[in-house]
């Protein structure tokens, strides 16, 4: 009995070995973090673990401004904010690569100051684009009601960076 458990056991460990992860250099890209060379990043936006985010007042207005932002160390200006999708926070790069210039949210570039370039709207001009999705703000505790925005950013030497998404939370 004992050298069958340990048959079993060796067998087991053997076979569970035979699958154990190898080196990192195996796997795809699929499986990789895909990170620019040059990050962009959202001063003034809030991030808690998750997408980078700013909080929106539909009484105040419902202004909604992102500055997208790269090191002054990369050697590079930001061109233009070349397309801009927005919608519910289920937009993704497919979303982005899709939209033509009657689609995007914007209807030309626009263009970048030294290492930052401006974003800026409203809600109200959110919903004439996207009248489907919902912008009232959620009434129960903890829970909130946000819209997403997906940036194609050109840098002076042509590359593109597609950042993170950003997120607006909506109040009253």
């Amino acid at each position: 009995m004992k050298n069958t458990f340990l048959t079993i056991l060796l067998l087991a460990l053997l076979a569970g070995g035979s699958f154990s992860c190898k080196d990192d250099l195996v796997y795809s890209d699929l499986v990789r973090d895909n990170r620019p060379a040059i990050p962009v990043t959202f001063p003034g936006a809030t991030t808690y673990g998750f997408n980078p985010f700013i909080t929106s007042s539909i009484a105040a207005g419902g202004n909604i401004q992102f500055t997208l932002s790269i090191p002054s160390t990369s050697g590079r200006t930001i061109k233009e904010i070349t397309k801009i999708v927005g919608g519910a926070t289920g937009i993704n790069v497919a979303t982005l690569n899709a939209a033509t210039t009657t689609t995007a949210y914007n209807t030309a570039p626009i263009a970048g100051s030294g290492t930052t370039a401006v974003f800026t709207t409203t809600l109200a001009a959110f919903k004439a684009k996207y009248p489907t999705v919902s912008i009232v703000p959620a009434t129960q505790a903890n829970t909130f009601t946000e819209i997403q925005f997906l940036f194609l950013v050109t840098l002076d030497d042509g590359t593109q960076i597609v950042p993170e998404p950003v997120r607006v939370r909506i109040v009253a």
